[in-house]
């Protein structure tokens, strides 16, 4: 299944931006009952999870995030797409951020963990100064 994103590009601190992932759960184990994410990877850091999402509405987010970033998602469409709406940016959140899902398993918790996603989109860059 491809994951498609879009939304990246430069902002000030403070600012805002809102990346979209789009793809297509048909024909896939999960159908629509996966878990989705967002993560992000810093020059020589890990990556990390920023944000993730069930289909029953559960939203995760890191401590680093919380209050700022909204991770949403809209099925409604042929297909499918997830947001991540980041607000008040700081120069830290700067990194190449990419979509994540797993459609091998029923989502029962929609974890930060990179381990539990098997697709993944191709990432794209956000930097804020």
């Amino acid at each position: 299944v491809q994951l498609v994103e879009s939304g990246g590009g430069s902002a000030q601190a403070g600012g805002s931006l809102t990346l979209s992932c789009t793809y297509s759960s048909e024909n896939t184990y999960t159908g629509s009952r996966n878990c989705m994410a967002w993560f992000r990877q810093a020059p020589g850091k890990e990556r990390e999870g920023v944000a993730s999402i069930g289909r029953d509405g559960t939203r995760r987010y890191a401590d680093s995030v919380q209050g700022r970033f909204i991770i949403s998602q809209d099925n409604t469409k042929a297909r499918d797409t997830l947001y991540l709406r980041m607000n008040s940016l700081k120069p830290e959140d700067t990194a190449m951020y990419y979509c994540a899902a797993d459609f091998a398993r029923t989502c029962l918790d929609p974890t930060l963990l990179p381990a539990a996603y098997n697709s993944w989109g191709q990432g794209t860059q956000v930097t804020v100064s």
